[in-house]
């Protein structure tokens, strides 16, 4: 009793004059906030911004892919000089927009624009804190992504043109700035971009872990934390010891370029001379790079899954499934995502029996995700669903997180991805697995969260349409892509147009052409009904959606501080839906987290009965706070 009590004291002991009457001007309220909803704000529109970007530049390479015959000259006002005479989209711009489409989407969008978001959001107001642990690193993390964001912007328009290596960076291709246009200036800017990136996630995800840590109100354990923060936590706990490694390789990767250092290359002849390089390897950036890059895909998954999960188990109006073995799983997946990097190099000489190693290491990794989406078919399963947009994004995060899944198994497998590497068959599945279930709970997320967010509702109508466009549309984009790459089909060339073999599946790659199209342009419906909505929207209710967690006790629009009185206690888990006797206590299907047990003798169960008692307790604190908010 007296620890919760110190631990109420604690986190509440900056919160009443500095926060209840918070003053500033435009530039310290929404520019440089130290506010994490304004942070998580800035994050978000960032987010969209760069989706603009990263799927216009999607658009531009399924054009040639799907139409390599076609006159692209009316793309001359948009491209310039990158369409050539002949009016064909230039080589170099290719390869430039499949990297940067690669570059973006995984760092920029779902990375910040996803964790970013919701981290920031989420994670004070969830486990009843008034601001993270500290709002200037916040605030700084932020303008470093920015910087980041302008830096890589800036490479977009260098007259060299952006990098051009694919999204990995492989060297030697990156280490070389005379090997091609795309490895000079855009190179550099990119590894510059990817330096302040990475310290801007560094430093975001040390406060997340810090706030869950030291910031809890009273009554919330580790055992109470919804599913939300467990997985933004154990993502900033993932991101903290990736991150570093691939700065380091960025930073050894900046030495081979201008400093005549031979980490990654050796014995390298170009345009006929013969370079001063020897002793490096270009294998070792592959490791180094893959150390993160593996991680990431969960830097960008997890915290999806973690909102999927707040939403199913909210609209199922039941109790999520298998609390304690979500948690379990995640941290399984995070323990197992830094041992499997080497799976993405068995093509590269590495010895046979190590590649078996890493492909059993990989196999396991299905385990865990396995239990995530057993445990979200069974929440769902006889639940009384409510179908919100939100809901439907969900739903669709977990069918395509299955059907990724399942393709993931046959990449695991040493001997068939040494067949697949490198054909579209893996696009297909790292983009139903990673990048379109990870937008799907980013999705997912927005439409829940808005209410709280701008205190408006998000037209329902406008949602269902963006998303049925949406599920269907990734679906007719990367299932065929699956078909294709067990034909052969490599990714990025930049024509097939040469080779008799793939003539065969011209028409199938210009329908996943026009279905990207299709796609790409139907995320307009959501970016208008966003903005739309944020000033014209109908004003929302305090609790719209009937959830439990603490950031719906705030008001409609919570202000600095979050809570204009003391900060509230919880009493119980995060999924108290359709308890027993529940609404005969007055609370319907739905029990929220500040509710004392004492309240609830009815829907209690005979252990919850005996902790009764300590609720009464805890309520009584409560009281006398609210009447001394000093005590």
């Amino acid at each position: 009793m007296s620890s919760v009590v110190l631990d109420v004291e604690h986190n509440d002991v900056h919160s009443h004059d500095d926060h209840h009457e918070h003053h500033g001007n435009f530039w310290t309220n929404y520019v440089f906030s130290y506010d994490h909803k304004v942070i998580a704000k800035q994050y978000l529109i960032s987010g969209i911004l760069w989706a603009i970007i990263g799927g216009g530049l999607s658009l531009l390479f399924r054009i040639q892919l799907g139409f390599p015959e076609a006159n692209l000259e009316w793309l001359r006002p948009l491209l310039g000089d990158w369409i050539t005479e002949s009016g064909k989209m230039d080589t170099t711009f290719y390869l430039a927009a499949v990297t940067m489409h690669g570059t973006i989407m995984v760092f920029f969008v779902l990375t910040a624009g996803l964790s970013g978001t919701f981290s920031n959001f989420l994670i004070p107001l969830q486990i009843g804190a008034r601001d993270m642990a500290s709002g200037f690193m916040n605030m700084l993390s932020y303008w470093l992504f920015a910087l980041a964001s302008v830096i890589m912007l800036a490479s977009l328009f260098t007259s060299t043109g952006p990098a051009s290596g694919g999204w990995v960076i492989y060297p030697p291709l990156s280490a070389l700035p005379q090997a091609v246009s795309g490895s000079g200036i855009g190179m550099t800017l990119w590894l510059v971009s990817m330096v302040f990136f990475i310290a801007s996630s560094l430093l975001g995800s040390i406060n997340y872990i810090s706030t869950v840590i030291n910031l809890r109100t009273a009554g919330m354990s580790f055992a109470k934390m919804p599913l939300t923060i467990w997985s933004f936590f154990i993502t900033a706990v993932i991101g903290i010891l990736s991150f570093p490694v691939l700065f380091a390789a960025a930073l050894l990767l900046v030495f081979d370029r201008s400093f005549g250092t031979s980490f990654y290359l050796s014995d390298i002849y170009i345009q006929g001379e013969l370079l001063e390089h020897s002793g490096g390897s270009p294998i070792l950036f592959q490791h180094l790079f893959w150390f993160l890059g593996h991680p990431e895909v969960y830097i960008v998954l997890l915290p999806a899954l973690g909102l999927t999960s707040e939403v199913i188990s909210t609209n199922s109006r039941k109790p999520i499934f298998g609390y304690r073995a979500m948690i379990g799983s995640m941290l399984g997946i995070a323990f197992l995502s830094f041992i499997v990097w080497a799976h993405h190099m068995f093509v590269s000489g590495m010895n046979p029996f190590l590649g078996t190693i890493f492909m059993f290491l990989t196999l396991i990794i299905a385990v865990p995700s396995a239990v995530k989406a057993f445990n979200y078919i069974t929440t769902l399963f006889r639940g009384n669903i409510v179908f919100t947009p939100a809901m439907l994004f969900s739903i669709g995060l977990v069918s395509l997180f299955i059907s990724g899944g399942v393709t993931g198994i046959i990449l695991g497998n040493s001997a068939l991805d040494i067949q697949l590497h490198d054909t579209y068959f893996v696009v297909a599945h790292f983009h139903l697995v990673m990048g379109s279930a990870a937008f799907f709970g980013m999705m997912a997320g927005v439409y829940h969260w808005f209410p709280k967010m701008f205190g408006k509702m998000m037209n329902s109508g406008l949602g269902y349409v963006h998303f049925w466009l949406t599920f269907l549309g990734a679906y007719m984009v990367f299932f065929p892509m699956h078909y294709i790459g067990i034909a052969g089909f490599p990714r990025r060339y930049y024509s097939f147009t040469n080779f008799d073999a793939f003539s065969t599946f011209a028409d199938l790659n210009a329908f996943i052409s026009i279905a990207a199209i299709v796609t790409v342009t139907g995320q307009f419906i959501f970016i208008f009904n966003f903005f739309w909505s944020m000033f014209r929207g109908k004003n929302a209710p305090l609790n719209p959606w009937g959830s439990n967690t603490l950031e719906w006790t705030t008001p409609r629009k919570p202000g600095h501080g979050n809570w204009p009185g003391a900060l509230p206690i919880v009493y119980r888990w995060p999924y108290d839906y359709s308890k027993p006797d529940a609404d005969k206590d007055g609370f319907g299907d739905f029990i929220p987290q500040d509710v004392p047990l004492s309240k609830t003798m009815e829907s209690n169960t005979d252990e919850e009965r005996v902790l009764a008692q300590l609720d009464s307790d805890l309520q009584k604190l409560g009281e006398e706070r609210e009447k001394n908010p000093f005590i």
